[in-house]
């Protein structure tokens, strides 16, 4: 990692403690991982006050505190959180709501290490992680603005078309490979009808 980069934090919630040590284990020799594990939704939301993680495993099966409700909870007080659900009881329906919640993966127990570091690297390039200060703010904007757009159900062409730019503009900004201009970033705002400071204020940067 350059000097400016920094490690990914990792927040683990699950009520089993050979599961919060099984994944410490798991990532202590990895290089570029910080892994913090709890116990309790109420401890985890804590942890996240104090300093925000960039990716949460998310245990959604827990005798009486339910997942569904922690994840709402979750992405309620910090949308665009990266929640990646882990269980031992993986169903289609439950990834379904999972996905439909907008988690960014589904993660069934057991898994392997490769299994988990192919998640996460796949976490890291979505959102950006691991990267200079420079780089996530590009990475989180664009994934925000792709966000916004999916939401209005825009494709790439009627969101250049309402912000007067080009398609390959568009794309660039999406995939965090540009930071979009001033003139360019209040042009895609005004296309949303949204403020710039409430763009701004939702990607958690």
């Amino acid at each position: 990692m350059s000097e400016l980069a920094r490690a990914i934090d990792i927040a683990v919630l699950d009520d089993d403690a050979d599961f919060r040590n099984y994944i410490e284990d798991l990532l202590s020799d990895e290089s570029g991982y910080t892994v913090r594990t709890f116990a309790l939704p109420a401890d985890l939301f804590a942890g996240c006050e104090a300093r925000l993680p960039d990716i949460v495993l998310l245990d959604m099966k827990m005798g009486e505190f339910k997942g569904e409700q922690i994840l709402e909870q979750l992405l309620a007080r910090w949308p665009g959180l990266c929640v990646i659900v882990v269980t031992g009881y993986p169903s289609m329906e439950d990834m379904r709501n999972s996905f439909k919640r907008k988690v960014f993966d589904y993660l069934p127990k057991p898994f392997t290490l490769g299994q988990l570091r192919q998640t996460l690297k796949h976490a890291a390039e979505a959102f950006g992680l691991g990267k200079t200060p420079q780089e996530r703010l590009r990475a989180r904007l664009g994934q925000r603005i792709k966000l916004l757009r999916t939401e209005m159900n825009w494709s790439l062409k009627d969101l250049a078309h309402g912000a007067k730019l080009s398609v390959s503009q568009i794309s660039s900004i999406e995939r965090g490979a540009h930071m979009p201009s001033i003139e360019s970033f209040l042009a895609i705002c005004r296309a949303f009808e949204k403020k710039p400071s409430e763009v701004l204020a939702s990607i958690d940067f």
